[in-house]
């Protein structure tokens, strides 16, 4: 049972017109989402504290659901004329649709008991319950969930508590937009990483989860605290997802979604959660209005994220970072054309588009160099610092547009509004939001050359036709963190296939890289181990990709499987017969369409 009250129309929510006195609320649902039908609630203080009303005390309302989208159907309930608040009470059956996920025993990490959870990001939760399911709403919940024994609910909920007959409790009393209401049930443990956080994880990875995260949030929160403001969503835990889990992770309030792939065993993907972190100040905190300006989401969660890691790591490692994902956005424009569409930070979604359709690298990159360029006008980091609180601080629990946003920026700066910095030729805001293509600034990231001019010349000696033993045993990698690894080996695998011989000694010199439980680092060298058709180490791509079913680690093998050797495609179908039962649906078919009918 979900309580959540009703607030303003969204999307394609809200509440209509009168018809005859009476006036029709018209909420998201599913076609998955079977409405037995709605009833008025009696005014609070006509049934006795604590007791629900009697089925005499509920006014039936009349219920209809009209088609809108392949992604959602429009729920009618005719409302009686009234000047007070209603409470209604809906009679639904959800569990078929997209948001809700059913997972089998063999899709887990201990293969003994199934396990269910939500993903409502960007417009799902419909097919969970009937919902304003658009971000310009928030509401609190709260939620009652009875699990059979020997099976833990938790939910993205301030407060929750165990009852009898296990039955969990749940309550989030800060205003949040219907796709972070989270659910997950599973066999599940927790263990205290820090004052105010747990990860929660299947008993078999529980001890991994609190070795890599003990002590690590706490870090990161306070950090994040000193520059963007107080965090008040009270814990901050994570939840370690089955192998099968798709996703990197979702930042659902006080309960962040993570994938598995980040317990490397030795902390070196931990920086990792820095990101969704830095979501419960944007994006869950203050929330981008409309889905066509996700940019306000996370462009400004990738400036954050990368403030915090300044602060933890140093300037270097964090410009190293951020070129890596300068070159995903290259990659990006360079598949779709800089000119597409999709290319601008204020993306018109027409009614009965899937937001989800739009998802792609620009939001994120893009929209992290537009939150630079406001830095660089500011001019000082301290007083962009002070801005960035001042602007959770004015727009806290709240959804927003990139006009309101630009426009406070405009009125805490007044000198810089006086000079017109909105429309200076070629960097106007009004490009930045509405032109497509590549962004007109870029921050400067060259404090991380003396990360990647290391790596750069080491990738160089490996590739060359005579190995210099020399030089390469000169340079010490010790001292390397995970993208500084990354970028080396994303040089190696541009420069691949190798001359004969060299990567098994690369392999054999760098077992830091090449036996490494680190999924970023595994996923490369699998990539330069079919790149160099390297059939000796075949062994390595199969056991990575029977120890999870990330969708960003798992397509790329199978993609360049099958664009490899005669061995390297009998390896991915071999692979893929044996895996298919633990992955995601979705990552299923998209493999499964992959060995089908892409070009060899």
């Amino acid at each position: 049972m979900l309580r959540a009250p009703g607030g303003g129309g969204g999307g394609e929510a809200g509440v209509g017109g009168e018809q005859g006195g009476e006036r029709v609320l018209r909420l998201d649902t599913h076609r998955s989402v079977n409405v037995r039908g709605a009833a008025l609630l009696p005014p609070p203080g006509t049934a006795r504290h604590g007791d629900p009303p009697g089925p005499d005390a509920l006014q039936p309302l009349p219920v209809q659901t009209e088609p809108f989208a392949s992604f959602g159907r429009a729920l009618l309930i005719t409302l009686p004329r009234a000047e007070q608040r209603l409470s209604l009470q809906i009679d639904y059956e959800a569990g078929e649709g997209p948001g809700v996920c059913w997972l089998a025993p063999e899709q887990t990490a201990g293969k003994q008991k199934p396990f269910m959870y939500t993903q409502g990001q960007a417009v799902l939760n419909r097919s969970f319950f009937p919902c304003f399911d658009t971000p310009s709403v928030k509401c609190t919940y709260s939620a009652t969930v009875k699990v059979p024994e020997g099976f833990v609910a938790v939910m993205s909920a301030t407060s929750w508590e165990k009852k009898e007959d296990n039955t969990f409790v749940f309550e989030m009393s800060h205003p949040i937009p219907s796709y972070l209401i989270a659910l997950a049930v599973g066999d599940i443990v927790a263990a205290d990483v820090g004052p105010r956080s747990r990860v929660w994880a299947e008993p078999c990875l529980i001890e991994a989860a609190k070795k890599e995260y003990d002590g690590v949030i706490e870090e990161f929160l306070a950090v994040g605290e000193k520059l963007f403001g107080p965090y008040v969503w009270g814990r901050y835990d994570i939840l370690f997802m089955p192998p099968s889990f798709p996703f990197g992770g979702m930042e659902n309030p006080c309960l962040t979604f993570v994938t598995p792939c980040l317990l490397a065993g030795d902390r070196s993907l931990a920086d990792v959660i820095i990101h969704e972190i830095s979501h419960s100040w944007f994006g869950n905190l203050v929330t981008n209005a409309s889905w066509g300006e996700f940019w306000l989401n996370e462009g400004f969660t990738m400036y954050a994220q990368r403030r915090i890691s300044t602060e933890v790591y140093g300037l270097a490692y964090t410009c190293l970072e951020a070129a890596t994902g300068r070159a995903l956005l290259r990659q990006h424009m360079d598949n779709t054309g800089e000119d597409h569409p999709l290319n601008k930070l204020r993306v018109v979604i027409e009614p009965g588009i899937n937001p989800e359709d739009t998802y792609n690298e620009t939001p994120y990159e893009k929209g992290f160099c537009f939150v630079s360029y406001l830095a660089h006008l500011v001019g000082d980091q301290s007083k962009f610092d002070a801005f960035l609180q001042a602007y959770v601080n004015r727009f806290k629990f709240q959804s927003i547009t990139a006009d309101d946003a630009l426009g406070f920026f405009l009125e805490y700066f007044p000198e810089l509004k006086e000079k017109g910095v909105d429309s200076i030729p070629g960097f106007e805001f009004s490009r930045w939001l509405d032109t497509p293509g590549w962004p007109p600034f870029l921050p400067d990231l060259s404090p991380g050359d003396a990360l990647m001019k290391p790596a750069e010349e080491l990738a160089e000696l490996w590739a060359a036709d005579g190995l210099n033993m020399e030089a390469i045993e000169g340079v010490d990698i010790t001292a390397w963190r995970t993208y500084q690894l990354v970028y080396f080996l994303d040089q190696v695998l541009q420069k691949s296939p190798l001359p004969q011989g060299n990567v098994e000694g690369l392999s054999k010199m760098y077992p830091k890289m090449s036996r490494s439980q680190n999924a970023e680092l595994r996923l490369r060298w699998c990539q330069i181990i079919l790149k160099n058709d390297l059939q000796a180490e075949y062994s390595k791509v199969k056991d990575f990709l029977h120890s999870q079913g990330k969708q960003k680690y798992t397509l790329p093998l199978y993609r360049a499987m099958w664009a490899g050797s005669e061995a390297a495609q009998a390896l991915a179908m071999e692979t893929f017969s044996a895996t298919a039962p633990q992955l995601h649906v979705n990552v299923q078919n998209y493999s499964s369409f992959l060995l089908r009918f892409f070009p060899k």
